[in-house]
């Protein structure tokens, strides 16, 4: 399992210069926005504005503070997401409006490439035990600190577990105030 701390992400500007993120793990290493296999990483969004787009890639976006936010799609669809929404997946090549609900956000933001990488995103706040079948495990502590196999995660940190493996996590404080992400990511 590789430890990822929170004082090591980079941060960088977004790829259409409307903010910035902070860039957790990426595949390949070192890979830019435009060559990435796929990526996690969390963003302060500010303001109202178009999300960058990047063909051929699948996003799933998380709301990790503020009181959330309004994805308007170009054909019209329109999707509202907060603190206790489920994970939202859809392509992120499609055309989408981010219009904040009252202020600020922070997201979490998942996307892997069509055709190399697919990946699901679960909000946990409690102990579980998580299995990696194939692929990768990634967990992103958010709140709280975490025991994820005796390994302590604090908040902003991340662990990256290579399949076949599975993982035992508990919350060192109650589920009020414990929040991870686990993202499983598999090769197509």
């Amino acid at each position: 399992m590789r430890i990822i701390r929170a004082a090591d992400c980079l941060s960088m500007p977004w790829k259409n210069g409307g903010g910035t993120t902070t860039e957790i793990a990426v595949a390949p290493e070192g890979a830019s926005l435009d060559d990435f296999d796929w990526r996690i990483s969390m963003a302060h969004v500010g303001q109202d504005g178009p999300f960058s787009s990047f063909p051929g890639i699948d996003r799933t976006l998380s709301v990790l503070t503020g009181a959330g936010i309004t994805l308007a799609f170009g054909d019209g669809e329109c999707v509202r997401l907060d603190r206790t929404s489920t994970p939202y997946p859809f392509a992120a090549d499609r055309a989408v409006d981010g219009l904040l609900v009252e202020g600020p956000i922070d997201d979490l933001n998942v996307m892997s490439r069509r055709g190399r990488w697919r990946h699901r995103v679960e909000r946990l706040s409690g102990a579980a035990s998580l299995a990696a079948s194939e692929g990768l495990l990634v967990l992103v502590a958010r709140k709280g600190d975490w025991q994820v196999n005796d390994v302590a995660l604090a908040a902003g940190d991340s662990a990256i577990l290579d399949a076949p493996g599975r993982v035992e996590l508990v919350a060192d404080s109650d589920g009020a105030q414990a929040e991870l992400y686990a993202v499983w990511l598999t090769a197509s």
